[in-house]
């Protein structure tokens, strides 16, 4: 595979950003693609078909925020970065659903983990779902030029924090097989806010990687317009309307933007591409729209030591336990353990303050000690029959319908079993799990009460950072949205490029999977342009 797809030729247009504030009047603007999102996917297809001399246009919901405007603060970058502040929800309340909304999309907030997708994940998709052209050495060209142009490398010992040094040492001395995290990063300061934007341009987002290499080459990117609907005729997309968003007000300013282009590309993101096409009527003749929706639930462990530890310094995850990647069943099917990656975490003190489920004195007596407070996170692999579905609430905007099935449970049980029985063998004194019933162990003699602990809504304090499906890849409309080419079933010009064409989680972070799979959209886009 061609990584820049043909040779490159002048760009039409001199590439920019627009801003909502400078679009004062309605217009129509023509391009021979137009990109709707510019996180991984729709930034990374953008670049590849600019690059080769396409006359893109990219649309974004989100503001545009250079680094120069990151202020390091929790609160004012969660409005700026996080669609909703970080507030929306699952239907039962139980789950924060995090995403970005902005010029470079979650980018600018991820943790920059860039794991290449496992070969078995590739093959099962493959088998079982029809997934072609998406295999090891097809991906693989595009990864190697991936590293190079986001310097993806292995986290090195300085970029260790305590708490990943006495991740490794646990899982050492667990016998739990464990590397250093892949990261995309580039001259790194370890400030510790990453989830804030990296004002020193140093965690190689899409904002200051793909997204200025496309307008480099000619790309213009729209931020505060939201794609609206889709105007079709038989089989062909011939035009798309988008609203501009006043950004003070978060609101329609009253301007439209009429898009017009020979290829429309769908990159809104693994909570908001199926809402889209669903707010098209397209769920009648895409009845596999919405399903097979993952998220990655995490749990998550605090635990005080007696020596500081200071969670929110450098970067989040250097080191990461991979011995329970898959999960383990036995001969009867029942589950035995694993089915997620296992890392440190890293919470900055206001957002660790709300993670704590506890109140008054009990409150103070962690708090009083925050530099010493350590913690674990997991990323559980969304057993493949228990997925959820996307569904669109009565305003029209994305429900998330997650039934937590008996699977799902008892892999929350396990993390968080094995994320105590890690933090004691290094040396906590206390552990508390975040959830409501905030459940404290003082030993591992205390182990079997995670075997009690509820796992219902509201119960664990969970947050959902990787959505994958809702707009499928497979053989054909019946059972899936989209095709090997990335292009939606029934339609001639109309292509998905981000997690939502993942048929079950990547069982790892999902940006280089993006990545690598918009790369072959890109490819299939140019030939039908």
């Amino acid at each position: 595979m061609s990584t820049l797809l043909g040779s490159h030729t002048e760009a039409r247009r001199a590439g920019r950003i627009v801003q909502g504030h400078e679009l004062t009047e309605s217009q129509a603007i023509e391009a021979e693609v137009c990109v709707i999102g510019s996180g991984c996917g729709g930034a990374t297809v953008a670049r590849q078909l600019a690059m080769a001399g396409h006359d893109v246009v990219v649309l974004e919901r989100g503001g545009y925020y250079p680094e120069s405007s990151f202020d390091q603060r929790e609160i004012n970058m969660n409005a700026k970065l996080s669609a909703d502040r970080s507030m929306r929800a699952s239907a039962d309340g139980g789950t924060l659903l995090l995403s970005g909304q902005n010029v470079g999309g979650a980018s600018v907030h991820y943790w920059a983990d860039s794991y290449r997708t496992p070969e078995d994940r590739l093959q099962l998709w493959a088998e079982r779902y029809g997934v072609e052209g998406h295999d090891l050495a097809r991906l693989t060209p595009a990864w190697d030029e991936l590293t190079g142009t986001l310097n993806v490398h292995p986290a090195t010992e300085d970029y260790h924090n305590r708490m990943n040094q006495l991740l490794r040492s646990g899982a050492q001395q667990l016998g739990w097989e464990g590397h250093a995290v892949p990261q995309a990063r580039k001259g790194c300061v370890k400030s510790g806010h990453c989830m804030q934007g990296c004002v020193y341009r140093a965690k190689q987002s899409q904002l200051v990687t793909h997204i200025p290499q496309a307008i480099d080459h000619g790309a213009r990117v729209y931020a505060d317009v939201e794609a609206a609907e889709l105007l079709r005729e038989r089989g062909q997309v011939r035009a798309l309307r988008a609203r501009v968003i006043d950004r003070a007000r978060n609101q329609p300013s009253g301007v439209e933007l009429t898009v017009r282009a020979r290829a429309f590309v769908l990159a809104a993101g693994g909570y908001y591409s199926a809402p889209f096409l669903l707010r098209q009527g397209l769920q009648k003749q895409l009845p596999m729209l919405g399903r097979n929706f993952g998220m990655n639930p995490t749990a998550m462990v605090h635990g005080l030591y007696d020596e500081d530890i200071v969670l929110w310094r450098n970067i989040p995850a250097a080191f990461g336990v991979e011995q329970f990647r898959l999960a383990r069943y036995d001969a009867a099917g029942a589950y035995v353990e694993g089915g997620y990656l296992l890392m440190a975490n890293q919470i900055q003190p206001g957002l660790l303050g709300s993670m704590m489920p506890l109140m008054g004195d009990a409150l103070g007596e962690w708090m009083a000690q925050m530099p010493r407070i350590g913690g674990t996170i997991a990323w559980i692999d969304d057993p493949a029959d228990e997925l959820g579905e996307l569904q669109l609430a009565r305003d029209g905007t994305p429900k998330v319908v997650y039934p937590y099935g008996p699977k799902t449970q008892a892999i929350l049980r396990d993390t968080i079993r094995k994320q105590a029985q890690l933090q004691f063998a290094v040396g906590a004194r206390r552990l508390l799990v975040a959830g409501a019933d905030a459940l404290q162990l003082d030993s591992t003699a205390d182990l079997p009460k995670i075997d009690r602990l509820p796992i219902r809504a509201g119960g664990l304090f969970m947050a959902a950072p990787h959505p994958s499906g809702g707009c499928i890849m497979g053989r054909s409309a019946r059972d899936s949205v989209t095709g090997p080419s990335h292009r939606v079933h029934g339609f001639d010009n109309l292509f998905v490029a981000d997690s939502s064409v993942f048929p079950t989680p990547v069982s790892v972070d999902p940006s280089f999977t993006i990545m690598a799979f918009s790369y072959v959209a890109a490819e299939h886009i140019r030939q039908m342009l």
